[in-house]
């Protein structure tokens, strides 16, 4: 039962779709609407949108299985500051989380940032998701900046926008 994080592939597509329905379906109902939900996941879990990130070389997607089965996956990109990488998506399925499965995916995503030789790290998280906010604190993020972004559809995103400061954490 040990966790490994993995290169998402094309043929995980549909299941990364599936399980971010089921997550945000269950973790977002109580912060955002259902026709938000509905929108967003349109907007961003679509299995040929995954299929096409996938295949791009500026974004890292991974799956974290345990016993053969995915239970998270997180999603990486570069942003347009040079040297800044973003988590833009790292969920864990309920029934799995408070296991350190977050801290690992982080873990991961500092060494893509080290890999690529990039300087910093960023996410942005839902002001309302303080489950959220108080992990990637524990983990040595700190609320830089708010982050309002009109996502069409009539929808809003208000979200807080985190930077990792305290890297040396993570030094290995």
């Amino acid at each position: 039962m040990i966790p490994r994080i993995l290169a998402l592939t094309v043929f995980d597509a549909h299941t990364i779709s599936a399980l971010a329905e089921t997550i945000w379906r269950h973790h977002y109902a109580d912060i955002i609407s259902p026709e938000q939900i509905d929108y967003m996941l349109a907007q961003r879990y679509q299995p040929e949108l995954i299929k096409e990130q996938v295949l791009n070389p500026e974004i890292w997607w991974r799956k974290l299985v345990l016993d053969g089965m995915i239970i998270g996956f997180s999603c990486c990109m570069l942003t347009h500051k040079p040297g800044e990488l973003k988590i833009d998506k790292l969920y864990i399925h309920g029934d799995h989380q408070r296991n350190g499965y977050g801290a690992l995916m982080v873990a991961d995503a500092i060494e893509i940032m080290r890999k690529n030789n990039l300087q910093s790290l960023i996410l942005t998280v839902n002001k309302q998701n303080q489950t959220a906010i108080l992990a990637y604190q524990q983990y040595g993020f700190e609320i830089t900046d708010d982050s309002v972004v009109d996502i069409g559809g009539g929808f809003t995103m208000n979200d807080y926008l985190m930077t990792l400061t305290k890297s040396n954490r993570w030094n290995t």
